[in-house]
């Protein structure tokens, strides 16, 4: 419904909007506005862990970078824990994100339909029934999969974009000034202990393809911005 706005010219103050679909008691609309401030603060709590999480990530990978690289001794194998550090971090972030979610989605649904019809908009009546479903039986709008790539495409991708280049740039480091780089030489230098360096860099491509597939195949879609 258009907001009128003669009364600004005439001073003449407006009749107030009739409900169209649906009015609601006192204390029904007193629930539902708590309802929605309570799920906005659960929603700034798990905002604030994601960012606790990323912060993990990230303070983990400079101080594992700056051990690896601070000694020519320092095994390169730290740069391959730093990876798996950083999947173990995302893992948790994407549940965190999950969670986050919950809420977010009860907080567009209302958004979406019971201020709309508080302030007389039409909106479809059978409304409620989406809420509840959502309040007995809690679910996330983003899939497990999706939440990964959400997360790794916004933060996590250049996190591990440092952690190879870094890798790289110790695997660079390890040999010797006056022999010429060679891909050959590269994978000598690889190898970490009696395993072979073409197998530790092959480990390394294959994931980083698969964090790639994740990151692109990620979809952010909620059932309410479709229409």
């Amino acid at each position: 419904m258009p907001f009128d706005r003669s009364f600004l010219m005439t001073g003449t103050r407006p009749t107030p909007p009739t409900l169209t679909d649906t009015s609601y008691s006192t204390n029904a609309a007193n629930s539902l506005i708590h309802l929605y401030r309570a799920e906005v603060g659960k929603m700034t709590a798990y905002r604030s862990r994601l960012d606790t999480t990323t912060n993990w990530a990230i303070v983990t990978t400079a101080g594992l970078t700056s051990f690896a690289l601070g000694s020519r001794e320092n095994s390169h194998a730290i740069f391959l824990f730093a990876m798996f550090m950083n999947y173990f971090f995302l893992h948790l972030e994407a549940r965190r994100f999950r969670t986050f979610e919950i809420s977010h989605h009860r907080v567009r649904i209302m958004e979406r339909f019971f201020y709309p019809a508080m302030l007389g908009d039409k909106v479809d009546a059978s409304w409620h029934q989406l809420l509840l479903g959502e309040l007995s039986k809690p679910r996330s709008p983003i899939p497990r999969i999706d939440a990964l790539g959400w997360r790794l495409r916004r933060n996590y991708l250049w996190v591990y974009a440092a952690v190879l280049i870094a890798w790289i740039a110790k695997l660079d480091l390890s040999r010797d000034p006056g022999a010429r780089p060679s891909f050959l030489g590269f994978l000598e230098l690889a190898s970490i202990g009696n395993l072979p360096g073409f197998i530790v860099v092959g480990a390394v491509a294959v994931f980083y393809v698969f964090l790639i597939r994740l990151a692109v195949r990620a979809t952010r879609e909620y059932p309410l911005e479709q229409d």
